[in-house]
């Protein structure tokens, strides 16, 4: 039976850390990390979100800044909004919630976050730095690197030797969880929907990492025996057993079966859902360290 890796847990100590670095920059430079989250109109999941971001940022010690916009707000007062957050010195990291209403253009809105305060890491200038191996000035989009943790506390900092593959090519995660990967020096093998015999391109990892969002598609004959497991999927499905139109999560990994093969393995929920505000928390305190001039922490 593999380790079961407790995200939880993991983004506890993360926060830990974050705490100890927000408070810190404050005794030093008298700053106060500074984390602004942007809503527009009212997708319960979406406000549901980023009221735990609030709730987080304001435990880290942060000035947490919220603004909520109705639903029928213009592109033009939403850039006017990002682009008054942009030259606010008191701002360290803008987080604007997505998906926007569908009248916005959500892209030019992210594109127009100042990369230095792009604590999502959606910016191409982070993309491009992260695609050229550039982690030291750069902001890491928030699942990829929650998930890199556990790779690195699974398997250290240097993965030479290790050959890993990723099923799922999205830019918010499939390709920066490749860069990252590939920066610690493992074979990397981006597989998708077109991949030609999935299964055996699978079973080729040590360390598999699933994100297509297709519930419990990672089946056991899918993962050598003793290979690391990474579900990043979050799917619901109808759950009966639990009475009528009820639901459960499950990731894009069968993880009863998979868990029997696998040496180390990451359940759905509980796993990388937890990493990924813990890591936005990360990125708003580097941000702060970078604005002060200060050599960032490493998480």
């Amino acid at each position: 039976m593999a380790d079961v890796i407790d995200g939880k847990q993991v983004a506890a100590s993360v926060i830990d850390e974050v705490k100890a670095a927000a408070s810190a920059l404050e005794t030093e430079t008298a700053l106060k990390t500074g984390l602004a989250v942007v809503i527009v109109g009212d997708d319960p999941a979406s406000h549901t979100y980023v009221a735990a971001k609030s709730r987080m940022a304001k435990e880290c010690g942060f000035n947490s800044i919220q603004h909520t916009l109705p639903a029928e707000t213009t592109q033009e007062e939403l850039a006017s909004l990002v682009a008054s957050l942009n030259a606010d010195p008191k701002v360290n990291g803008i987080l604007v919630q997505l998906p926007l209403p569908k009248h916005l253009n959500s892209d030019a809105i992210i594109q127009s976050i100042l990369p230095e305060k792009d604590v999502d890491g959606l910016h191409v200038v982070n993309a491009g730095k992260l695609a050229t191996g550039d982690l030291a000035t750069g902001l890491i989009s928030c699942t990829p690197a929650g998930a890199m943790l556990f790779v690195r506390r699974t398997h250290g900092e240097d993965l030479s030797g290790l050959n890993a593959v990723v099923i799922g090519r999205s830019n918010l995660f499939g390709k920066p969880m490749a860069q990252l990967l590939l920066n610690a020096n493992a074979t990397v093998t981006i597989a998708h929907s077109r991949t030609k015999d999935l299964p055996s391109v699978a079973r080729n990892a040590d360390i598999l990492v699933a994100a297509v969002g297709r519930p419990e598609m990672v089946r056991a004959d899918w993962v050598k025996p003793g290979a690391t497991v990474i579900d990043v999927g979050i799917n619901r499905i109808d759950a009966p057993e639990r009475g009528e139109g009820k639901s459960r999560l499950v990731g894009d990994v069968a993880f009863a079966e998979c868990a029997e093969v696998a040496s180390v393995i990451t359940p759905v929920p509980g796993g990388v859902g937890p990493m990924t505000i813990a890591m936005l928390m990360a990125n708003t305190v580097i941000a702060a360290y970078r604005a002060a001039g200060k050599v960032a922490p490493k998480f």
